[in-house]
C-alpha cells in the first residue's frame, strides 16, 4: 500500500509539474466516512507533507483526506475566491501570513483552539505565532515559517578570490555577481525571482526596495512609486538581472530559480530560507557540498532585503468538517511531525521556521548549517516597522490590506515586462504609480 501511494504520488507530482494544474491525492483506507479536501501549494515541504498523510489515516482510520496542489499564483487566486464566495471547495486552506488577520477579521477562518493538550502553540517562534493570531487567538497553524537571505557557491567565491560577509550589501551582491558570470560556461552571477505575482516578484522587489529606503505608500496612503527609491530598487534589479542573470528570468519563480541552483547554474540565489534544506540535499542537488548562506543584502540605510512568511493550514468558517479538519492540523504542524519527518528523511529536511525547540534541538542544529542565518533573518524582520520611512501598513513584503492582492499583481505584471525588456523601468514605474492611484481611489485610502 505504502509503495503504491508512493508510486501515485511521484506520478502526480511530475504531470503537476508538467502541466502547472492541479493534483489530486486521495490517500485512505476505502471505509472512511470523512473526507477532507485540502488546498496546498506545490513547494517542496509539502509535497513531503502529501507522501506522509498514510502515517495520519493510519491512526485516524475514519478520515480520508484529498490534495489539491496547485502552483503559488493559482492557490492564492482559487482558495481566495472559494472563501469570498463561500464555495466550499476546501475543507483545509493553505495560506499565508498575509491572508490570515484580514480573513479572520472578516469572520471567514475558524479560530484554532482545539488542537490538543500536547499541541504546544507557546512554542511557535514569537514573530510568526504573532503573525497568525489576531487578539490572542490563533487563526491557522503555521507549517514552516521563513524569511529570505543569500545562498551561494563556496566553491566559485573560492575561485575567484571573493569573500561572502555575513551580512553582505547590495553593492557587493553586483560586484560579485557580475565576476562570477559566466554565461559560455552556463553559470549565472545571480538568480532572482521574475515571475509576476505579489506572492512572486513583488515579495521580492518590495524587501529589495524596503533595503533601498524605498516604501508602497507614505503616511496618507499615497502610493511611492514616482520616488527617486523606488527608481533606484528597480533600476538596480534590471541592470543586475540583464548583466548577470539567466536567460527567461520573468519566467522564474520560487520552484525554476531552485532547479537553476541545484542544477549549478547559479553562483547566487536570493529567496525564501526555506530552500536551505532542498539546496543542501545531496538528492536533489547537484552542488549540495558548496552552499553557504548570508543575510539577504543592505544599503546601509538599517533594513535587509528580508521578508517575513509562513505557510500555514487553516479552516474556512461554514466548514461542516471542523473537528477532523482541526485533527489533520494538530497532526501536521506538531512537533511529533517534526520527528517524522526527521526519521524518515532526516533532520536536516524538517520544516523550519515555526517553532523555537527546533533552534535548541542539537540533531537538528549539527546538520542545519542554515539554521543560524534563517533564525536570525526571521527575527530580524519586522512587520510593524518594515521600512526606513514610516508607513500605515503592516506586512515586510506586502501591505496588509484586502486590496493588496490585486494591486501587487498589477505592480507584478508591469515589473515583470521591464525585467522582460517590454516595457522600460520608466514606464514601469509610471504605470505602478497609476495603477495603485486609481485602486486606493477606488477604495477609498485616498482622494
Amino acid at each position: 500500500m505504502e509503495d503504491t501511494v508512493k508510486t501515485i504520488f511521484t506520478r502526480t507530482r511530475t504531470l503537476a509539474a508538467l502541466m502547472g494544474a492541479a493534483t489530486l491525492l486521495t490517500t485512505a483506507p476505502a471505509w472512511a466516512e470523512t473526507t477532507l479536501t485540502i488546498a496546498t501549494v506545490n513547494n517542496g515541504d509539502m509535497i513531503r507533507m502529501q507522501g506522509l498523510t498514510g502515517e495520519f489515516t493510519k491512526a485516524n482510520p475514519d478520515i480520508q483526506v484529498k490534495w489539491v496542489t496547485l502552483e503559488e499564483n493559482v492557490l492564492r487566486q482559487r482558495v481566495t475566491t472559494d472563501i469570498a464566495t463561500k464555495g466550499g471547495q476546501f475543507d483545509i486552506l493553505t495560506i499565508g501570513t498575509y491572508e490570515v488577520p484580514i480573513w479572520a477579521k472578516k469572520n471567514w477562518l475558524v479560530p484554532l483552539d482545539k488542537l490538543g493538550a500536547d499541541y504546544d502553540a507557546n512554542d511557535i517562534l514569537p514573530k510568526i505565532k504573532d503573525a497568525v493570531s489576531v487578539d490572542g487567538k490563533l487563526y491557522a497553524a503555521p507549517f514552516y515559517g521563513e524569511s529570505s537571505m543569500v545562498m551561494y557557491r563556496t566553491d566559485l567565491f573560492d575561485k575567484a578570490g571573493l569573500k561572502m560577509p555575513e551580512s553582505p550589501t547590495w553593492d557587493f551582491v553586483i560586484d560579485a555577481a557580475k565576476k562570477l558570470t559566466d554565461k559560455p560556461g552556463g553559470v549565472f552571477g545571480i538568480c532572482l525571482r521574475g515571475k509576476a505575482g505579489w506572492g512572486e516578484n513583488m515579495a521580492f522587489l518590495t524587501a529589495m526596495s524596503n533595503s533601498f529606503g524605498a516604501r508602497w505608500f507614505d503616511e496618507k496612503w499615497q502610493p511611492q512609486f514616482n520616488t527617486p527609491e523606488w527608481k533606484k530598487t528597480l533600476t538596480t534589479y534590471v541592470d543586475l538581472m540583464k548583466d548577470a542573470g539567466p536567460p527567461g528570468a520573468s519566467s522564474n519563480g520560487f520552484n525554476e530559480n531552485l532547479a537553476l541552483f541545484n542544477s549549478g547554474k547559479c553562483a547566487m540565489w536570493i529567496d525564501a530560507t526555506v530552500a536551505a534544506s532542498f539546496v543542501t540535499n545531496p538528492k536533489e542537488s547537484k552542488v549540495a557540498d558548496k552552499v553557504g548562506f548570508a543575510l539577504a543584502p543592505n544599503t546601509g540605510l538599517g533594513k535587509n532585503a528580508n521578508w517575513l512568511w509562513a505557510w500555514n493550514l487553516a479552516i474556512p468558517a461554514g466548514s461542516k468538517k471542523t473537528d477532523a479538519a482541526e485533527k489533520f492540523i494538530a497532526w501536521a504542524t506538531s512537533k511529533d511531525y517534526t520527528k517524522l519527518v526527521a526519521s524518515k528523511d532526516g533532520w536536516a529536511n524538517v520544516p523550519p521556521g515555526t517553532r523555537t525547540s527546533l533552534y535548541k534541538n542539537e540533531d537538528y542544529l549539527k546538520v542545519a548549517p542554515f539554521a543560524k542565518i534563517t533564525l536570525a533573518s526571521i527575527d530580524a524582520a519586522d512587520p510593524s516597522h518594515p521600512t526606513v520611512k514610516p508607513v500605515p501598513y503592516v506586512g515586510v513584503q506586502y501591505a496588509a490590506i484586502p486590496e493588496f492582492q490585486g494591486i501587487g499583481t498589477a505592480v507584478g505584471q508591469q515589473f515583470s515586462a521591464a525585467l522582460a525588456g517590454s516595457m522600460t523601468v520608466d514606464a514601469a514605474l509610471a504605470a505602478a504609480q497609476s495603477s495603485t492611484e486609481r485602486e486606493m481611489k477606488r477604495a477609498g485610502y485616498i482622494k
